[in-house]
């Protein structure tokens, strides 16, 4: 398995699913071309390009080429890399027919072709280390991040004091800071901010 330093952006929920087997780091669907409308996700796309950087692994079709230049459009400076499978004719098992041009998606591209696409495309790849343990959602609010009446104004002040978008909903920013920080720097930000979030 490939550790990867990024998020990965694909078009649905079978490539991420498909993609899980293959790479270790968070895969985030666009769902299509519900990109294209999905602000929230459009936000949080532009927030790890603008940071750490994005990986986009389209299908090698019109569809695919229309969703990765919006990417590029929403992210505007930040730093994206593209990695691109083969065009190879053929269907994947849970269609019933071809796509429209016949071209197997992400979904139905082999681990082995999937692997190669990674390593050839410059992306920083880790070894596989132990995970941190992991930000969640009952460490948002046990944090006041969530939960409460002043869990907006904290989450304000925090995502400023880490330098990111402060408008980010609380599972745009979980998905953000799993990426970004180990628990312990999280932590320590936190209390980092306590003053400026009315605690003691």
């Amino acid at each position: 398995m490939i550790k990867l330093k990024m998020p990965v952006i694909v078009e649905g929920k079978y490539d991420k699913i498909t993609l899980e087997n293959v790479i270790d780091t968070l895969i985030i669907p666009t769902n299509g071309f519900s990109i294209f409308k999905d602000k929230e996700k459009c936000e949080l796309i532009r927030t790890f390009a603008q940071t750490n950087g994005i990986i986009v692994l389209t299908d090698s079709d019109s569809a695919g080429n229309m969703i990765r230049a919006h990417i590029k459009n929403i992210c505007g400076g930040g730093k994206v890399y593209n990695v691109y499978v083969p065009q190879l004719k053929g269907k994947e098992k849970r269609k019933n027919a071809p796509s429209k041009e016949g071209f197997l998606g992400v979904e139905g591209i082999s681990r082995d072709i999937l692997c190669e696409a990674f390593l050839k495309s410059g992306v920083t790849v880790e070894n596989i280390t132990q995970k941190s343990k992991p930000i969640t959602k009952t460490d948002m609010f046990l944090f006041g991040l969530s939960g409460n009446h002043d869990a907006a104004s904290n989450r304000k002040i925090l995502l400023k004091h880490l330098n990111l978008p402060e408008n980010l909903s609380p599972n745009a920013m979980l998905s953000v800071v799993n990426t970004m920080f180990s628990y312990e720097e999280f932590e320590k930000a936190v209390l980092e901010c306590q003053k400026l979030m009315g605690k003691s």
